[in-house]
C-alpha cells in the first residue's frame, strides 16, 4: 500500500514538473489546450490545413495574409476573430479601419474553412480558433517553424474599428510607441522582434513606406536608416504621389520563404518599412535580439512559435462567454 502511494506521489510529481509542456493557457472562464477538439471534432486541424494548403499552392502571398489577419485579430479586443465581421446593424466592421482596409485579406480561405468544418462538425469549432490554426499552417506551409496551438477560444458578438484604429502597430509608428502598444497586449520586447520577424514573408503597399523615401519624415531630411541604392530601387515603382497600392516584398531576399533574412536585411538597412528598420536602430535591446536572430535562424523560429502561442492567448474568450459563430462574417441570430 505503501509502495503504491509513493508511486503515485511520483507520477503526480512528474505530471507536475512537465506541466509546462502542456501549453495549457488560462483564459476567461477556462483553459485553452491544443487537444480541445479531439472528441467535439478530430478532423477540425486536418481541415484547416488542407484548405490552407490549397489556398497557398494557389498564391503563396496567402500564407502572410491569414498570418497578418491573426495579429490584427489578437490586438483589437483579444483572439475572438472581431476582424473578420462584416458592418451590419449595430457593427461597424474592423475591415474599415486603417490598418486594413484595402490591405486585409484571405477572408474567402476562411469562409472556405469555416464551411468544410461545420459540414463536419457544426456549431462546435469556433472562428477565432480557425484563424490561429491557419496562422500556423501558413507559416509551416512557408518553411517556418511549427507549434502547438491551444485551444478553445469563442467568437465575439462585436467588432471595435476604433480598437482597430488604436491599438494595432502601424508602419510609421516610433519605437516606443510600438513597444507600448505590445506591453498593453501583455507582450514584451522579445515578442515585439520575434513576431516582426513574420516580415519575412508578404508585401507592404507603397503608400506604407513612401515617407522613407522623398524625406517626408517631418524635417525635411533624408532616411539614413535606409540603404540609398535600395531606396533609389523602390523609387522606381514607388513615385512620390500616384501608385499608393502597387506592392512590394517586404524581404526582398527570400519574399515567400519563411527564414531569417529579414533580420539579416535590417542589419543591411534594407527594412522596407520604418517600424521594421527602427528595430536596428533605435533600441540597443532591440538591436542585439536583431543580430541573435540574424546569425541563429534556429533560435529565431524557437522564439517565434513561443511568442505566437503568447500572442494567440491575448484575452480569449471562453467557457459560455461570447459564441461559436456559424459564418464567420456574421453574429448568430
Amino acid at each position: 500500500m505503501a509502495q503504491c502511494m509513493k508511486m503515485s506521489l511520483l507520477f503526480v510529481f512528474t505530471l507536475l514538473a512537465f506541466a509546462p509542456l502542456c501549453l495549457c493557457w488560462k483564459g476567461n472562464g477556462g483553459y485553452l489546450y491544443p487537444q480541445f477538439y479531439d472528441n467535439s471534432c478530430p478532423q477540425a486541424q486536418e481541415i484547416v490545413k488542407s484548405i490552407v494548403a490549397k489556398a497557398v499552392a494557389k498564391e503563396a502571398r496567402m500564407a502572410a495574409s491569414l498570418l497578418r489577419l491573426h495579429f490584427h485579430d489578437c490586438f483589437v479586443k483579444g483572439c475572438d476573430a472581431s476582424i473578420l465581421l462584416d458592418s451590419s446593424g449595430s457593427i461597424i466592421s474592423e475591415k474599415l479601419s486603417n490598418p486594413n482596409r484595402n490591405s486585409a485579406r484571405g477572408f474567402e480561405v476562411l469562409d472556405e474553412i469555416k464551411a468544410a468544418v461545420e459540414k463536419e462538425c457544426p456549431h462546435t469549432v469556433s472562428c477565432a480558433d480557425i484563424l490561429a490554426l491557419a496562422a500556423r499552417d501558413s507559416t509551416v506551409l512557408s518553411g517556418g517553424p511549427s507549434w502547438e496551438v491551444p485551444l478553445g477560444r469563442r467568437d465575439s458578438r462585436g467588432a471595435s474599428l476604433s480598437g482597430s484604429n488604436n491599438n494595432i502597430p502601424a508602419p510609421n509608428n516610433t519605437f516606443q510607441t510600438i513597444l507600448t502598444k505590445y506591453k498593453l497586449q501583455g507582450l514584451n520586447l522579445v515578442d515585439l522582434v520575434a513576431t516582426s520577424g513574420s516580415h519575412t514573408i508578404g508585401n507592404a503597399r507603397c503608400t506604407s513606406f513612401r515617407q522613407r523615401l522623398y524625406n517626408q519624415s517631418g524635417n525635411g531630411q533624408p532616411d539614413y536608416t535606409l540603404d540609398q541604392s535600395y531606396a533609389r530601387q523602390l523609387r522606381g515603382r514607388c513615385p512620390q504621389s500616384g501608385g499608393d497600392q502597387n506592392l512590394f516584398f517586404l524581404d526582398f531576399a527570400s519574399p515567400t520563404k519563411f527564414d531569417n533574412s529579414y533580420f539579416k536585411n535590417l542589419l543591411a538597412y534594407k527594412g522596407l518599412l520604418s517600424s521594421d528598420q527602427i528595430l536596428f536602430t533605435k533600441s540597443e535591446a532591440s538591436m542585439e535580439l536583431v543580430k541573435q536572430y540574424a546569425a541563429d535562424n534556429h533560435l529565431f523560429f524557437q522564439q517565434f512559435a513561443k511568442s505566437m502561442i503568447k500572442m494567440g492567448n491575448i484575452s480569449p474568450l471562453t467557457g459560455s462567454r461570447g459564441e461559436i459563430r456559424k459564418n464567420c462574417r456574421k453574429i448568430n441570430a
